[in-house]
């Protein structure tokens, strides 16, 4: 498997350089043992291994401006690439997304998009991270409690202490707790449910988070979000 994290992990140079101590920890290290074993016993581990950071290796950290973060990757086959929420070109859009989408028809008056790909708002400084960067195939969850949330709890304390005036959305009751460490004062947060079906229509629908991101990222002086998805590549 490429890109399990280890001492030397192919990642983009600014967040090597923020998250150096995270893979020289010894959870880290325990944490590519465990990817090793599962890949050794013949499970399907999705993301495929060199899209396990691409969250990162998308969005630099000088480059983030807004912070959407989800819990675990897609666990169906050819679903997950890497950013939360999205999937690879052709493939149907999920129910979450759809309901993203259908707050952005409402919001922003956007059209609704024909294919659930987000490299374009990764392009433009969205992270799209998940708390989970792995999961085995068809088992929702089941690469919680092996690392991950601590990793990924390192990248938040590090956008939260070294940049000013970024954008969280955080959806659903997981993300809120993962997001309360963020300096309110520092970076604008903005809570909604989850847009899953369960729960969209208690108050993600509606809740105006990408105009609200937007006016706030003009008030910083911050280009926008052109929160259409394009063409896939």
């Amino acid at each position: 498997m490429n890109d399990v994290p280890g001492s030397d992990p192919k990642l983009e140079k600014s967040w090597l350089d923020q998250l150096r101590p995270e893979f020289d920890a010894p959870y880290m290290r325990e944490l590519k043992q465990f990817l090793l074993r599962e890949k050794a016993a013949g499970k399907t581990i999705y993301p495929a291994g060199s899209h396990i950071f691409a969250a990162l290796n998308r969005t630099p950290f000088d480059a983030v401006k807004v912070v959407i973060l989800g819990q675990d990757p897609y666990h169906g086959p050819g679903q997950a690439h890497g950013l939360s929420f999205s999937v690879p070109p052709g493939v149907r859009i999920p129910p979450s997304l759809l309901n993203i989408y259908k707050e952005l028809e409402r919001d922003l008056n956007l059209p609704m998009p024909r294919h659930g790909n987000l490299d374009h708002w990764a392009d433009q400084g969205v992270l799209l991270l998940n708390a989970v960067l792995t999961v085995q195939k068809a088992m929702a969850g089941s690469h919680q409690g092996k690392g991950w949330e601590r990793f990924t709890d390192a990248i938040i304390s590090a956008l939260n202490s070294g940049r000013d005036n970024l954008v969280f959305l955080l959806w659903g009751s997981y993300a809120q707790k993962k997001g309360a460490v963020i300096d309110r004062k520092r970076h604008l947060v903005l809570q909604s449910p989850h847009p899953s079906p369960l729960s969209a229509h208690r108050g993600f629908i509606g809740n105006g988070h990408f105009s609200k991101a937007n006016d706030f990222l003009r008030q910083t002086n911050q280009t926008p979000i052109d929160w259409t998805v394009g063409e896939p590549a």
